[in-house]
């Protein structure tokens, strides 16, 4: 309770943010960019709940204005990250060996960072049974950040506290993100949801995932495949006219989003059944 009550008082940080929104609309767009840059910065320093509800927020159009979706977007990759001294003691504790004997190489810099764990790629010394010499293979290792867990249990009960007193948006969008926010801390969780869009997207051609690669698979640590791609929003952004473009990607996108969700659902009919 002392930790909860030390931690609200911290984040009186929102209040230039909270005080500066009513004018957002009314003083011009220098004013609101200062504004959403604000709100961005605030996010990123008041830890991972808010980063995850900043994320959550950036893929909300229908909720939010564009320009917020827009400034908060870059939190998916670009939030703070943790030093190379933790992700090597987290990996070799993970894995009981020393992260030398499990990779040929291993990047210090992330290649990015989220708001539960950062992403780095390496070379993993992959060996099949039987096989002497091992095969090389680039890979993703992602390691969740120093104390996620706890601190986004905290800093929810405290989000909860204050949605229940809100009229505004924020209960609303408290209620959605809640339910998904603490299953990703468990990237062994995240690893078992892989294989399986893996096997249930099999026949697809237009829709792939990275393949978790056992042993290597911890709560705290995932080694997948590393998979070349960019965001979809930068051909629905960027590309003003290629209609055929966005018209194929938001087919393909709708057509997996509802053979998730089909999938779930009959997947939850089976266990209550």
């Amino acid at each position: 309770m002392v930790i909860i009550i030390l931690r609200s008082i911290y984040l009186v940080l929102f209040t230039p943010s909270i005080l500066m929104a009513p004018f957002a609309d009314t003083l011009g767009s220098k004013y609101r960019k200062t504004w959403l840059r604000l709100v961005h910065r605030t996010l990123e320093k008041a830890g991972p709940a808010f980063i995850k509800w900043g994320q959550w927020v950036a893929t909300r159009p229908d909720l939010f204005a564009n320009d917020l979706c827009t400034e908060l977007s870059k939190l998916h990759t670009k939030a703070p990250a943790h030093s190379y001294a933790y992700t090597k003691k987290t990996v070799e504790k993970a894995f009981g060996r020393k992260i030398s004997e499990i990779f040929e190489k291993f990047e210090e810099e992330p290649v990015a960072s989220g708001s539960v764990a950062q992403v780095h790629r390496a070379a993993l010394k992959f060996r099949h049974p039987g096989q002497k010499t091992p095969k090389i293979i680039t890979v993703a290792v992602k390691v969740r950040h120093p104390g996620v867990g706890d601190s986004i249990r905290r800093d929810f009960s405290i989000i909860n506290a204050v949605a229940k007193a809100s009229r505004y948006i924020l209960d609303e969008s408290v209620q959605q993100f809640a339910v998904f926010m603490m299953s990703q801390v468990d990237l062994a969780r995240e690893a078992a949801h892989l294989s399986r869009f893996i096997y249930n997207f099999r026949r697809w051609k237009d829709v792939s995932f990275s393949k978790p690669l056992y042993p290597f698979v911890h709560p705290a640590v995932l080694v997948e495949t590393y998979e070349l791609g960019e965001s979809g929003s930068h051909y629905v952004d960027d590309h003003d006219g290629e209609e055929r473009v966005k018209s194929a990607l938001a087919h393909i996108g709708t057509h997996a989003l509802l053979k998730m969700l089909l999938l779930a659902e009959s997947s939850l009919q089976q266990r209550i059944n």
